[in-house]
């Protein structure tokens, strides 16, 4: 590894350009604490300049008038270019943030590339409408883009969470505005450029690294950006809608935190693949994922089996060298957010939760964040580590004896992004899962996805939905127009 072997500036109007001011920042690596590169850290006059670029492209039309069957012919172009160079793409995300080689590889290349297809795939053919009118009138229903559309986006999927907003976004024939996490901004540089090398127009897709307040803020509060995405904590997710409202009332869609409850009852139809489930979807990518089923419920007469059976498996998630093409959990993504898993740790014990594995920094001769897998049992639903959002690889278990009261307790959280219940009862199943207020509920497993369905939440998980046809409702406007008919017959 070696210092600025990445570039770093910022991509306006197809060019890429440092940061008007000349300020950078250094983007560290967390997989052993080295230099990776500087960044170029923008602010108001860098964000002013690619919305500038944005407006530009949409009123040229350059993007928008290109026809579906051709928009989608470079959309499928870009994908593919996200496959031509999917290990550079996986080198630099598992540098930049600290996840397994294998998974930045197999997992966020390839979803992001098939995000890029399918949404790619489905410009032409999305079709308007033609009311139920009286013979007197015909009434079109058709959706424009919007114009230009910001997003800004976190660090823990990089690509991934970039490739759900700007794919309908531009399917739809918006310019957009890109704003990476300051965190893990390489791989978004890089996907600008190869979108500029599958023939998306210069001016269309601009990526403007920095930091939240000094760029992020910008973005939301521009009186020239029709629509914001964010995808991040709850916290801020709040202060973008405050922006949206305080500028020009821009359409805001935010995909915020969760809590997510993960329900086993005594029934469950196989406890090994709920085991497996429970275990591998919190240590997944470090446990840095908003859906993660970080609340585990189970039933008590089966409590012990399964904190034998999940204890047994915790081994196998030892944090190890994410370059290792094997390594299965990597480094948290920075010293802060490291620092901010071992403070909830260190609060679970405080408040009387039970430590049973893990609960320590790991590595820490080699100069990166890491943190060992932890479980935590005899979890109360008041305490702090049962509330509130870790993002990291800690579990939280807690039991229960009756179908009503687990309910209860799952939905008695802020957030509402995902949730699970295991159940033979097929029944007891479906009436749990449409008692639970989540935005996916899954039955009999855990975190199984595809692009056709929806991805959201309820209550403080943020507004809208990623993924899917519905994601195009988001990035479009719906016009009407009514045509009177004088008929002369």
């Amino acid at each position: 590894m070696t210092t600025a072997i990445y570039d770093g500036r910022a991509l306006i109007n197809g060019t890429r350009v440092p940061a008007q001011d000349g300020q950078t920042f250094d983007c560290i690596s967390p997989v052993d604490g080295r230099l990776l590169t500087t960044v170029a850290r923008c602010g108001q006059a860098d964000v002013d300049a690619a919305v500038a670029a944005g407006r530009a492209a949409f009123e040229e039309r350059r993007w928008c008038s290109m026809a579906p069957a051709a928009r989608k012919r470079v959309m499928i172009k870009f994908a593919d270019q996200l496959l031509a160079h999917a290990d550079e793409l996986a080198l630099m995300e598992t540098l930049d943030m600290g996840k397994p080689i294998q998974y930045a590889r197999n997992v966020d290349v390839n979803s992001a590339a098939n995000c890029l297809r399918w949404y790619g795939e489905a410009v032409d053919k999305i079709y308007d409408e033609i009311a139920p009118t009286a013979s007197t009138a015909l009434a079109l229903i058709q959706r424009e883009p919007m114009g230009v559309v910001g997003v800004i986006v976190p660090w823990n999927y990089p690509m991934i969470m970039a490739a759900w907003k700007i794919a309908p976004a531009l399917a739809a024939g918006n310019s957009v505005v890109l704003k990476p996490s300051e965190k893990s901004p390489l791989t978004a540089l890089r996907l600008a450029e190869l979108a500029l090398e599958a023939g998306i127009p210069p001016g269309v897709f601009n990526v403007v690294p920095g930091y939240g307040v000094e760029a992020g803020s910008p973005l939301a509060l521009h009186m020239d950006v029709d629509c914001i995405a964010f995808t991040g904590s709850t916290r801020v997710g709040k202060q973008i809608h405050v922006m949206a409202g305080q500028s020009n009332l821009k359409r805001a869609w935010t995909e915020l935190g969760g809590k997510s409850p993960n329900i086993v009852f005594a029934d469950c139809p196989n406890l090994d693949r709920a085991v497996q489930a429970a275990v591998g979807s919190i240590f997944f990518n470090q446990g840095e994922s908003c859906n993660a089923p970080s609340r585990l419920f189970v039933e008590a007469s089966i409590r012990e089996q399964f904190l034998e059976k999940a204890l047994a498996l915790v081994p196998g998630y030892a944090p190890a060298n994410p370059l290792v093409p094997d390594t299965v959990m990597g480094a948290i993504v920075d010293q802060t957010q490291m620092n901010s898993v071992l403070r909830y740790i260190a609060l679970g014990k405080q408040e009387g939760a039970a430590l049973l594995a893990g609960g320590e920094q790991a590595l820490v001769d080699t100069g990166g964040c890491y943190v060992q897998p932890t479980i935590f049992a005899g979890v109360t639903p008041d305490m702090t580590i049962a509330r509130e959002e870790i993002f990291g690889p800690v579990l939280s278990v807690l039991s229960f004896t009756d179908a009503a009261d687990v309910v209860c307790q799952a939905n008695a959280s802020v957030y509402g992004l995902q949730a699970a219940v295991w159940s033979r009862d097929i029944n007891k199943a479906l009436g749990v899962a449409r008692a639970l207020r989540a935005g996916t509920v899954h039955v009999n497993q855990y975190d199984e996805d595809d692009i056709t369905v929806p991805f959201g939440g309820y209550k403080q998980s943020g507004v809208g939905r990623d993924k899917s046809l519905h994601a195009f409702d988001k990035y479009t406007e719906t016009k009407t127009t009514w045509i009177r008919i004088d008929s002369p017959v």
